[in-house]
Parts: structure tokens; C-alpha cells; sequence
């Protein structure tokens, strides 16, 4: 498989190192400056585009990769506000557009789990949701878009929650879900659900080592839409084979 990489900083590196493990070739690497390279034969070669860039620039990156009509993967978060425009894109596009906040596994098992976890909790209302996610210092939003996917899984599960916030005053009133935020270090990812009582807490939570679980899933990711050529707006459930 051909892969051209738009991002070439450490999730772009962390891509192509396990790109390569499984035996695909980088035809292109467009790196911050270089969106000339978009229009290069090179790039117009490849089987996928893989894209981690910023919230600034993801929405003009998707706009030009999509035009090439090669099939699209982004992990770029912070960009949601403009969703409607992106999805706009993508129905008009013929190339097809597989994004997801957290390419981990096992962020999507946790999701799982945590809309599990909503549907079960909601019948004991003595019990408060709440999350927190903790990233390096290098992310620029907040909260996490892993964290924002969750909450909005968790609140489309529940018949308590009808909205997420990170105002801890809003989330005195019981249907919003308190989202809090840390950055510290070069943490790499936790997230952290709980459900707290007078007498006691349930807590649910996935804490990443590294790069290297997003960077797989990207390339698993990568390998789907390749293989699949599927039209539309794609997402972890296609790839997992089962919905939140």
C-alpha cells in the first residue's frame, strides 16, 4: 500500500515507522509549509492519505486531500465546530473520509464500555458522572476530542445527561457531564470516567504508554479504506464492527 503522510511530526513519524513494519511504502511526506506538495505526482500516487496536523490548519488539509479523490485518515482534533463544513466536503467528495479522535483499540473498547456503563448507571441517580483527560502540554485543545466523542456517546446512552461542560458550575445541575482537563509532561493520553456517591466511587479508565497504539490504529485504519474504498464519513465502529 502507498501511503502519503500530511503531518510530519511525532504521530506522522509514529505512522511511518509502523507503516513500514507492515511492509507499505511513503510515497510523500507533506510537513508543516509544504502543502505545494499536495499537487505533486508523487503524493497523487498513493492508495491513502494519512493526516495528524493541527486544529488550525486539519479543515484546508481536508479541503485539498479530498479534492485528490484518494481516500482520507485524520486523527486531528479541535476542528469539530466546523464539522457540518467538513462532512459538506466529504458527501461531495468521491473519496471517502475515515476519521476518529483516538485511533487506539482500546480507547474504542473504553467507549464501549463507558456508553455500557451510562445505560446501567442511569438507573441509580445517587450516582454523579464526571471525566477527566490528562495530555502532554504540547495539546493545544481541550478538552480531548477522545474525551468529547466519549461524553457524546455517553450522553446519547443516557436519559439523564443532555449536554457536557467544563464549567464545574453548570455541572451542578445533574444533566450536564463535568469534563475536566490536565496537561502535564508528555503524557500521552489517560481518560478517566467515574461515577461518585456519598459513600463511593466507580471508576472507569484507559491511560495509553505511548504513540505507538494511535499510530496502529491509523495504519489498520489506513488499510481499511484502501482494501474498502468506502464513500462517506468513516469512523472506528466501521473499522471495529461494532456501534456505541
Amino acid at each position: 500500500m502507498k501511503i502519503a503522510l500530511v503531518g510530519y511530526g511525532k504521530m506522522g513519524r509514529a505512522v511511518e515507522r509502523i507503516a513500514l513494519d507492515r511492509g507499505h511504502e511513503i510515497v510523500c511526506r507533506v510537513d508543516a509549509g509544504e502543502d505545494a506538495l499536495i499537487d505533486s505526482t508523487e503524493f497523487r500516487s498513493a492508495d491513502v492519505i494519512i493526516e495528524f496536523t493541527t486544529p488550525a490548519t486539519a479543515v484546508d488539509n481536508y479541503r485539498r486531500c479530498l479534492a485528490t479523490g484518494i481516500p482520507l485518515v485524520s486523527g486531528t482534533t479541535g476542528w469539530l465546530a466546523r464539522r457540518q463544513e467538513v462532512e459538506k466536503m466529504v458527501d461531495e467528495s468521491s473519496a471517502g473520509f475515515f476519521w476518529t479522535s483516538n485511533f487506539s483499540i482500546g480507547v474504542a473498547l473504553f467507549q464501549k464500555l463507558a456508553v455500557e456503563a451510562t445505560r446501567l448507571m442511569d438507573g441509580y441517580p445517587e450516582y454523579t458522572p464526571e471525566m477527566k483527560e490528562i495530555h502532554h502540554i504540547h495539546k493545544l485543545d481541550h478538552p480531548s476530542g477522545t474525551a468529547v466523542s466519549t461524553a457524546e456517546a455517553m450522553i446519547g446512552a443516557s436519559g439523564r445527561l443532555d449536554a457536557w461542560t467544563e464549567n464545574p458550575d453548570e455541572a451542578a445541575d445533574a444533566s450536564r457531564l463535568l469534563i475536566r482537563h490536565e496537561r502535564e509532561g508528555e503524557v500521552p493520553g489517560t481518560h478517566i470516567v467515574s461515577w461518585t456517591s456519598a459513600v463511593d466511587r466507580i471508576t472507569l479508565e484507559h491511560r495509553a504508554f505511548s504513540r505507538e497504539g494511535f499510530a496502529f490504529g491509523a495504519v489498520r485504519a489506513a488499510e481499511w479504506m484502501a482494501a474498502n474504498r468506502p464513500r462517506g464519513f468513516r469512523s472506528m465502529p466501521d473499522l471495529l464492527g461494532f456501534s456505541l
